[in-house]
């Protein structure tokens, strides 16, 4: 799905049309329409800053609106290829079904993603058995991993910032 569709799609899930889109991320409203429908149609493609808007006011992640070419099959089938050749995805066969695994064994990034996958499997779970609405679950996706609090993330300050710091302190850093 490309990055218009996932704008229309969100959008709809949002209940909002066009016209009330364009306005809040800023388009006048005689043309507001007009410019997200052709966003939406893929004639134009929004740069980075449009993209972070639009994803503010569907209150979104822009990484949900930035998907990989999964508009073909092929395109699709391309996208596994390369996660299994980065993050160790595999594929096997289990009776009728066909089964998605990432192998932790392969690597940091696979373990990564592994981590995070038993983080979707998690939250998923508590979907389908009710425990969160579809709602909650549509959050956690489309923000992801803003809600995700299985994972531990730390902000490190800029180099600049750890520069000046150190600047201040050396000195009482030598006792």
């Amino acid at each position: 799905m490309a990055i218009g569709e996932r704008i229309r799609f969100i959008r709809n899930l949002r209940g909002m049309t066009q016209k009330y889109l364009g306005t809040l991320v800023g388009f006048p409203e005689k043309t507001a329409d007009i410019r997200m429908a052709q966003y939406e149609a893929g004639t134009r493609t929004p740069k980075e800053d449009l993209t972070n808007a639009v994803a503010g006011v569907l209150e979104v992640s822009p990484l949900a609106l930035n998907v990989p070419d999964i508009d073909s099959y092929f395109g699709l089938m391309h996208t596994l290829f390369a996660l299994e050749d980065l993050y160790g995805l595999t594929i096997e066969q289990k009776g009728d079904d066909v089964i998605f695994r990432v192998d932790p064994n392969k690597g940091k990034d696979a373990a990564a993603l592994r981590e995070m996958i038993d983080a979707w499997a998690t939250i998923a779970e508590e979907y389908r058995s009710g425990k969160i609405s579809k709602e909650a679950y549509d959050v956690w996706r489309y923000n992801y991993p803003q809600h995700d609090e299985t994972q531990i993330t730390a902000k490190v300050p800029s180099q600049e910032l750890s520069d000046a710091l150190l600047k201040k302190f050396k000195d009482q850093l030598k006792d």
